[in-house]
């Protein structure tokens, strides 16, 4: 089997990287059906980087979701030269010192993170929602230009973007039923990504560039972003060679790029649009879609020192080509209340086909935009796609023939029939009781990326609350679910209830940033509630003394908070409403301090007290492997990173390298995660944590 699999290797490297074949199909076909057919029959002797994951399998996959170790956020927007170049003078000047900056085409696909573990592929990730993606390794191990395995034994993560070149996507597109042919070739890699059989997305020649290393091992990481493509290049990945580099010069330019190794263009910041221009001109020839160009701090220090909002970095911009547009008639516009009360304007438009979809509704954002438009009923309205994605209303093309006038917002709730009011240039219902305010809080507060209540999705709270088992947040934990069996409220039944029952208890070991992020305040989202709880305001009570206190200075002396967002904690913590909310979740025993988390911790058992653990494989329950890592010492236990004499145990999970060979070696015991969960005193099915280990990002 291994010297079947060293020569597949060698034939498909040679095929796939240097177009050559060394054999011919009928015999690569025969010892690929050998290889299978043997895998098949001793499968504990089957490699994990096997060359049969090229050709898929017929076992249908399931795809769990899976939490990111790296941050995997979107990025910043610019549409004009002025943007990019204030993006990079605003650096410039920030950092007090020169800078240099990568240019990268913004392939259109899917975004992709690849995990390696000793050097082995153990898991790839789709984007989601950029803190827990979808686990679609099968799928993903099929593409040839991606490596099963590296050249050295890192812990890397690699990020990339998934896609299909045009004349690919012309070829199989042609081949399918009229029916289910693709708008574009990122659907169709889209869909051929989440493929049940992976022998299906094998079919498919999917590729994949990839533009971002993040290093588990500091002294492993390449000194900047230069260096990163590099390394990547020669580990195996595909890096985009159509690349550029910008520094004050295109000397200093140059010799940055020869200094690293990495061939490409060099510019200096005055020739930014010439590059653009250069680069719109060349998109419709390109072999792949583009939607766009990234431009990125080349020096990870700053990066560092830069970091991240709650939706993308400081570090990168993305600069968006001339979006798509389509014209419609604005048949009618409805007006939606959000949870904290936001009135948005939506537009309902006839159906009209753009960049690869049909657009029934775009946003109007407020009032103040629809009249800036003199938006009215039954104009015909251009519509775009704002960075490709959100449709929009841009202008109005031509105005409707029956007379109707600017369109004006109703200025009373549609949902409770409140009076609006105005903040700034949107408006609110600021009835805390509207129904439509109550069902969004508590559907977000529920929700997978906030307290994760399984069962408790907004079609189940809008049927408990319209039969008046929920009303409020705290009702959640204090409900009487089984009520509706007795109502026999269509589609709640026994299951339903009872893990209901289970979640919403389970969701009381939260932990506090977790719950703060779950209230639903603006601004304050997971990194928001970090950045609250490292600088000291680590207790909701902290926060609720400060905001009767009224004063800002607490708060902007916390680095990362800005004005406007201290101003909003401010008006949250000093709401009535939420102050009841929060006290009774107190009460419930929901942890409402860091000291809570702590004390959690503190009345584990200290059973691996004086041994030494090393880790090694990918784990169903302990994903990324760093919370089996914490599990040990937690309860006693140091963590190390290779085996050595001094180790007592290795727990062994899928795809282990080298590790368990050293411990077989040095007679350390080897522990299987089912036996490790045992040790732990869990069941198969319990987690282990909410809260994800990052990688260092450098």
């Amino acid at each position: 089997m291994k010297a079947l699999a060293e020569k597949l290797k060698i034939y498909q490297d040679t095929y796939y990287k240097e177009g050559k074949s060394l054999v011919s199909d009928q015999e690569y076909d025969r010892l690929t059906d050998r290889l299978i057919a043997l895998e098949k029959e001793f499968p504990d002797y089957a490699a994990p980087d096997s060359p049969t994951h090229r050709v898929g399998s017929d076992l249908t996959n399931d795809f769990p979701e899976v939490t990111h170790s790296i941050p995997v956020l979107s990025l910043d927007k610019a549409y004009d030269r002025e943007s990019v170049l204030d993006f990079f003078s605003r650096s410039i000047d920030k950092e007090g010192g020169a800078l240099s900056f990568a240019a990268e085409e913004k392939i259109d696909g899917i975004s992709m993170v690849l995990y390696y573990e000793d050097g082995l592929l153990v898991r790839a990730v789709t984007r989601g929602n950029g803190s827990v993606g979808n686990d679609v390794t099968p799928n993903i191990m099929t593409i040839t230009s991606i490596p099963l395995s590296l050249p050295e034994s890192l812990d890397i993560a690699v990020r990339g973007e998934v896609y299909l070149p045009k004349k690919e996507f012309e070829k199989v597109n042609a081949t399918l039923p009229e029916d289910e042919r693709a708008a574009n070739p990122r659907n169709l890699a889209a869909g051929t990504v989440r493929r049940q059989k992976s022998q299906d997305a094998a079919r498919i020649p999917l590729d994949m560039y990839c533009y971002e290393g993040f290093w588990l091992d500091k002294d492993q990481t390449p000194k900047d972003h230069l260096h990163i493509l590099k390394k990547l290049s020669d580990l195996g990945f595909r890096i985009n060679p159509d690349f550029a580099f910008f520094a004050s010069s295109r000397k200093e330019a140059e010799e940055k790029m020869k200094d690293a190794g990495l061939p490409g263009r060099a510019y200096g910041f005055s020739e930014l649009q010439s590059y653009l221009d250069e680069m719109t001109e060349k998109r419709p020839q390109l072999d792949h879609e583009i939607d766009g160009l990234v431009f990125k701090i080349n020096e990870l220090d700053v990066r560092e020192k830069f970091g991240y909002t709650e939706h993308h970095p400081r570090w990168a911009i993305a600069y968006k080509f001339e979006s798509p547009q389509a014209e419609s008639i604005l048949e009618a516009i409805t007006v939606q209340v959000g949870r904290t009360g936001r009135i948005t304007p939506v537009a309902e438009i006839s159906p009209v086909a753009l960049g690869g979809s049909t657009i029934r509704r775009a946003t109007l954002h407020n009032q103040e935009y629809i009249n800036s438009l003199e938006l009215a009923i039954g104009d015909k309205v251009s519509i775009t796609k704002r960075g490709d994605v959100i449709p929009a209303v841009e202008e109005v093309v031509e105005k409707n023939e029956v007379g109707n006038t600017t369109y004006s917002i109703p200025l009373k709730c549609p949902c409770c029939n409140s009076p609006l009011v105005h903040k700034g240039v949107h408006l609110f219902c600021p009835n805390y009781d509207c129904p439509d305010q109550a069902k969004g809080r508590l559907s977000f507060f529920a929700s997978r990326d906030q307290m994760d209540i399984e069962s408790l999705g907004p079609k189940t709270v809008e049927l408990l609350w319209n039969n008046g088992i929920l009303s409020r947040v705290e009702d959640i934990y204090t409900a009487d679910y089984s009520k509706a069996l007795e109502m026999k409220i269509p589609g709640i039944g026994e299951k339903t209830v009872e893990a209901l029952k289970r979640s919403v208890e389970e969701s009381k070991d939260r932990s506090y940033r977790t719950v703060l992020a779950s209230l639903g305040i603006p601004d304050v989202g997971k990194k928001t509630a970090q950045i609250l709880s490292e600088g000291g305001f680590d207790s909701l009570e902290k926060l609720i003394v400060a905001a009767a206190a009224g004063r800002l200075e607490p708060f902007l002396g916390i680095k990362g908070l800005g004005e406007e967002t201290a101003k909003t904690i401010i008006e949250a913590f000093s709401d009535p409403n939420l102050l009841k909310t929060v006290h009774a979740l107190s009460s419930l025993g929901l942890h409402v301090s860091e000291d809570m988390d702590r004390k959690d911790e503190a009345n584990l058992p200290q059973t691996f007290s004086g041994e030494v653990w090393c880790v090694t494989g990918s784990f169903e329950n302990f994903n990324p492997r760093q919370k089996a890592l914490a599990e040990i010492e937690k309860r006693g236990g140091r963590t190390v990173s290779s085996v050595t004499g001094k180790t007592t145990h290795l727990l062994a999970g899928k795809g282990g390298g080298s590790k368990r060979a050293d411990a077989e070696k040095l007679g350390v015991r080897i522990i299987t995660e089912d036996e490790f969960l045992s040790l732990l005193g869990w069941n198969k099915s319990e987690k282990s944590g909410d809260n994800p280990v990052q990688l260092e990002l450098f």
